[in-house]
């Protein structure tokens, strides 16, 4: 159940006296009219998705079937313009409903990352004069359910200027050799988006099928957190690249780091309301007070009862820095000029100390607030702690703090960062 549909439950039930309420408290402040209109469409299918998330994270399934559900649902063409089939969300949008999707699965939601950062190249590089018309080729060929994984990182590579997977022109086409990790999506993926060198010395992201004997996906992603979602390694062994399919690096669109620690602010924003959510449903099936609690019911200890409150004044501030970012975003996209690039920067860096803060105090502070029933792994309650930690160890806030500073105080272009 996502908290919204937990909110409208417990003001229904709270009290004999009091009516319902038709709009849960979060449906108020999670976006606009057009943001809910959208949200309606997907909540059923994130009520589905829930039914057995604790489940699949327990026992470490894949979602296969739930990841069917969303795209059959229109999940993948959510930022295909109305003429491409697509629902024409905004960028922010996206990222809102990737939270509510995080509240339920944080592992499927996490898949979307490098899907939905091939889709936004698309989309920009559909704007620039010249455009051969491929990128509208794959926005319809996504937009049908294709899953795009990542083929980024490289383990032992010191940055990523220094790629060692290779792309090199063979007749008709590329071949592209390497490993890749940190692989995220790859068990769901039908292509590949992969960083390459070629000859020349110039970086491509190469387009590649998963299905081919020339790919090799390894589940072998050894993080406590983020068990299910297919971040391990991928080795390409001549694997074939259609000649247009090798994009230069350098045509890519300019806010990739807004994008991708945005993606990252949703899936902490998901895991905070989880938290939250998880723990009020555990202190209520509570039987037992501690010796030393204040009442004999753990549902009526007032310190109990601030401990909750401090959990939902944390989210509150997590959500808070998380819509004050996405603002930013959306009118860099809208102006697309430097003064609001540096401010969309800005935004999403300083939010992500907020929100990681919050959400990793949450995660610790939930344990205080249920004692040692919450350790049960009936609930699972540190699957919370284990998934936020493993996502806020990307692009770690300590250098994300120092690149604010420096721009604060030395005007620092932070392009690139």
């Amino acid at each position: 159940m996502t908290t919204s549909a937990r909110l409208e439950d417990a003001g229904r039930s709270s009290s004999a006296a009091s009516s319902a309420t038709a709009v849960s408290p979060l449906e108020i402040r999670s976006g606009d009219a057009r943001y809910r209109a959208l949200a309606d469409r997907f909540r059923p299918v994130f009520r589905r998705i829930a039914v057995d998330s604790l489940a699949r994270e327990r026992d470490e399934l894949l979602a296969r079937e739930q990841l069917g559900w969303l795209t059959d649902a229109g999940f993948a063409r959510l930022r295909n313009p109305a003429d491409r089939g697509g629902l024409g969300a905004r960028l922010s949008d996206l990222f809102r409903l990737l939270a509510e999707l995080a509240e339920v699965d944080v592992n499927l939601a996490h898949i979307w990352r490098n899907h939905y950062s091939f889709v936004e190249d698309r989309l920009h590089a559909s704007e620039e004069v010249g455009d051969d018309g491929r990128s509208e080729i794959w926005l319809d060929r996504l937009g049908r359910g294709e899953i795009i994984g990542g083929g980024w990182s490289e383990n032992g590579a010191h940055t990523q200027s220094t790629i060692e997977t290779t792309i090199v022109p063979v007749e008709g086409g590329w071949r592209v050799n390497g490993v890749k990790f940190y692989a995220t999506g790859s068990i769901y993926a039908d292509w590949f988006t992969v960083l390459a060198v070629d000859p020349a010395g110039e970086k491509r992201v190469a387009l590649v099928a998963a299905h081919q004997d020339g790919v090799s996906v390894n589940d072998d992603w050894d993080g406590f957190g983020q068990r299910l979602t297919g971040s391990g390694s991928v080795t390409y062994h001549d694997a074939f690249v259609e000649v247009a399919d090798a994009i230069p690096y350098a045509s890519r669109y300019d806010y990739q780091a807004q994008y991708y620690q945005s993606v990252l602010h949703s899936l902490l924003i998901g895991i905070g309301r989880a938290i939250l959510r998880d723990g009020i449903d555990a202190l209520r099936a509570r039987r037992r007070s501690h010796d030393n609690g204040t009442t004999a019911e753990p549902t009526e200890d007032p310190q109990i009862l601030e401990g909750v409150g401090r959990l939902a004044a944390l989210l509150f501030a997590a959500e808070g820095a998380f819509d004050a970012s996405l603002a930013s975003v959306d009118a860099f996209l809208e102006h697309h000029d430097e003064p609001h690039r540096i401010a969309s920067w800005l935004a999403v860096a300083e939010a992500q100390g907020v929100i990681t803060d919050s959400v990793l105090e949450m995660a610790t502070l939930v344990f205080d607030v249920l004692g040692a029933s919450g350790t049960s792994r009936t609930i699972l309650l540190d699957r919370h702690w284990r998934n936020a930690r493993t996502l806020s160890s990307h692009n770690p806030r300590i250098y994300r703090h120092r690149l604010v500073g420096d721009l604060l105080v030395n005007g620092a272009d932070p392009a690139g960062h």
